[in-house]
Order: C-alpha cells, then structure tokens, then sequence
C-alpha cells in the first residue's frame, strides 16, 4: 500500500488536534504527515492568554499541551516559522516560505487540512502599527504583550474594543496594577449580548475601576518621537493616554490563501464545509477552527464562531476523516461564557437582533435572582434573560450575567436549544438543588416560568 502525504496548515487546536488524531488511526507506514505552523508554538490554549497576562496563570509553557518537539516524536514532521503562502490546487501542493531565511519550496499533497486560524481586527488607523499597539491572537501575540509590559515603565493601559478579547484582557491589566480605559464603538460594552445586558457590565465594570467609553470612535495612534504610542484619539476629539494599546475588536478568519485559490467562504469570509468538515467541493481537502463558519442550530445559518471547543472538536472529526474513519460536527448554538473580575458573563443562542434577522418572532424575559439561596451566606446576584419563540414557545436564547455561579448555568440552556426544548418544557427539568448551590426554584427556571408566561399573553 503506498503512503499517503496529509499537509496541515496552522498548528493550532484544530491543525494539531486532527493531526493527533489521524497519528492515531494511521501509522508512518500508511499516513506521511507534514504540518506548517508560522508561529514558535503549537497545541497551545489562546483562551488562556488573558490570564497569563494577568497572573492567574504562572507561565507562558503552562498553556502549551503539546511542544512542536513532542510532536515530531510522533513521526509529524512540523515546521514552525514556517508560513504557506500559496495553494495549487490543480497540482495538490502548497508553496511554503521559511520566514528566519525567506526560502520557499512547494510540498505535494494527497489530502489537505486547512487551519489557518483567526486574525485580530486591525483597522486602518494612524499608528496602528506603532511600538506597544498588540493584538491578541496567538500565544506568539501574548509574548510580545508580555515583552512589551516588561519593558514598559508607565501604568496606563487603553483597550480598544469591549467584546470577550477587550473585557479579558482589561481585566487582566488591572491585575496586573494597570489604569485601564476601554473604548468601544457600540451602546454597551460585550456585543454578543443585548444593550440591556451589556448594561450591567459596563456598571460592573465601572465599580471595578475600569473607566468604559461606550460610542467611542477611535482615529488615531498618537505615538511619541520613538515611534511608540502615548494616547489613543477619538472622533469626539478626546484624548486617552496609554503606555500600551490592546486591540479587542474582535477577530476576523484567516482566509486569504483559501480566497485566493478559490474555495468556498461563507457572509463572515469563513471556510464552507460539510458536517464532516470536509470543503464544500473538495473531496481530499478539511478545514477547521477559528477560519471556518458553522451551522447556527438555532438560527439555521452559518455563522463565524471562533471558539477553541469548537476548534479542538473540529480537530478530531478532521483526524477521524483523514484517518479513513467517520465523524461529524453538526453546529453549535452559540455559547459562550467570560468574566471580568468577579463579574460572569454568559449567553447562548439568538440575542433580539439575531431574531429579528432570522425574522422570527419572540418574546422575552428578564429575572433577578441570586446564585444560591438567598439567606445562605454569600449569596450573588444575577440577571437571566431569555428569549423565545412567540407562537411555540421554543427557546431561542439566554444570556446570564451575576456572581459566582451564575455563567456555567448557561450549559443548562444550551442543552435545551440543542435539544429544541420549549420554554414550557424547561420548566419542568429536574436540576439539582441545596441551599449552596441554588435557591428552590433555580434563576433559569425562574426565568422559563415568566417566559412562558409572556408565550401566553402574546398569543399567536
């Protein structure tokens, strides 16, 4: 039996998760394997990154799980700094340049994995490019942060952008003793929630002595005469000094190569791919992870989700393909949880604006209640929206935002939107209780009953 060549791009989760995998299923003998990373790292978690920052986490090797060098004991043949800068689909190569000595060379293929990962949103500004202004990406993005902390004498920091990367990495500065300003363009900081709940992180926010600018236009990097930022301008002609700039607008697919050569993307710009995470189109070719888009379970459109649960399971079904073996990855349900400081923050599903897009109808729900019973020492507070389809009752979505306990009970809302649970339904799931965990009636109860309620009153 002649060996196969598998050629991976990008040694993320989703790269290096399906080459795990296919090492698994495929010896040496019946599966050559050569994998290109253009960074120093591999098999690392990025989630993680904020939290290095910050302290939580003592080191930058503590978020690796697998060395390049650990790897390369599996018989992978990984090349760091190594980018590829051009596929040939006709002719199954890929032409990779080394980025220390600028050479190329093309490698043959026989099946292809594309996992090339996310970008940080870098707009076109004066100065975005100046000495201290980081994007947050890739553990090579947090090195340089880390470097540039290190060598930075002041304690004002602006982050430009309050969505998951601009609150994490906030609250990661100020654990760090920094003067932290978070500017933002939206009516509330964290977009992915609705204005009402995104209200209540920027209070919380403001009492933990992060100053939040909502409807903040940034146009500018000022920049000293090193060539390093000193202050970042906005549109209404005010002034933020800083010592270090960290962009958290969010991120974007890295699809340049798969443009190019003229694969399938998606309304975000992400890689088409079927349930098994093949190519749409493309027998021998996969992709996965933070470039890709996935099916919304709930909206019923693909969407662009970079999340590392996503990626590394994503990986797996990959492996399992390229290793002769069967899996799929039939969507998500958009769940996503985060927190700065003592604040949690978490949703799942549709916000009313995704709703309204997907023209459906809905009613919604909004409780206060505490994490645990409320005559039990250290109760918190939380707040529970939900959403739900007008005529059905179907769930549709649910953010939480409180103390401590409050973003894991999202899990419970999403098994019922994977599930296609009705409001009505959730009221009667049978959740654990004990005063130190919950009161009697659990906040996302609480919150179905008084959906269901609202299913009723607006009628059909």
């Amino acid at each position: 039996m002649a060996t196969e060549r598998l050629v991976v791009v990008g040694g993320g989760a989703a790269g290096m998760s399906a080459v795990s995998q296919a090492r698994r299923l495929k010896g040496p003998a019946e599966l050559e394997i050569v994998a290109f990373e253009r960074g120093h790292f591999t098999s690392y978690s990025a989630c993680g990154i904020p939290y290095w920052v910050g302290g939580q986490v003592a080191g930058r090797d503590d978020l690796i799980a697998r060395t390049p060098e650990e790897h390369r004991a599996r018989d992978i043949d990984l090349r760091t700094r190594t980018e590829v800068v051009e596929l040939d689909l006709p002719g199954s190569r890929v032409r990779a340049r080394d980025l220390d000595t600028g050479s190329e060379s093309w490698t043959g293929y026989d099946k292809l994995v594309l996992a090339t990962g996310a970008r940080p949103v870098r707009p076109r500004l004066p100065g975005i490019g100046a000495h201290g202004v980081h994007g947050i990406q890739s553990l090579d993005d947090g090195q340089r942060l880390m470097d540039t902390l290190r060598r930075t004498e002041g304690r004002r920091a602006v982050v430009v952008g309050a969505g998951y990367i601009g609150v994490e990495m906030a609250e990661a500065l100020v654990a760090r003793g920094y003067e932290v300003t978070v500017l933002h363009r939206g009516e509330q900081p964290m977009a992915t929630l609705d204005p009402d709940m995104g209200g209540l992180v920027h209070s919380a926010m403001n009492r933990m002595g992060i100053r939040t600018v909502s409807r903040a236009e940034v146009t500018k990097i000022l920049t000293d005469e090193e060539g390093r930022a000193r202050a970042v301008a906005t549109s209404a002609g005010d002034e933020y000094e800083a010592d270090v700039v960290v962009l958290g607008i969010g991120v974007e697919p890295r699809t340049s190569l798969a443009r190019a050569a003229g694969l399938p993307l998606g309304p975000s710009g992400g890689i088409l791919t079927d349930l098994s995470m093949r190519v749409r189109g493309h027998g021998n070719i996969w992709s996965g992870g933070d470039c890709v888009e996935v099916l919304d379970l709930v909206a019923g459109r693909t969407r662009h989700i970079p999340l590392g649960t996503h990626a590394n399971k994503h990986g797996q079904v990959i492996g399992s393909g390229v290793g002769g073996g069967y899996a799929t990855f039939p969507g998500v349900v958009g769940t996503a949880v985060s927190k700065v400081c003592d604040l949690e923050i978490a949703r799942t599903g549709l916000r009313e604006k995704d709703a309204l897009e997907a023209g459906l109808r809905f009613v919604t729900a909004t409780i206060t209640s505490t994490n645990t019973a409320g005559y039990y020492p250290g109760a918190a507070e939380m707040t529970v929206k939900m959403l739900a389809e007008r005529r059905t009752g179907r769930l549709l979505g649910v953010q939480i935002v409180g103390g401590a306990g409050a973003a894991k009970r999202v899990d419970i809302a999403a098994v019922a939107l994977t599930a296609g649970m009705t409001v009505d339904r959730m009221v009667s799931l049978d959740l654990g209780y004990a005063p130190p965990f919950s009161p009697v009636w659990d906040p996302i109860l609480v919150a179905a009953r008084k959906a269901v309620a609202a299913v009723h009153s607006a009628g059909v």
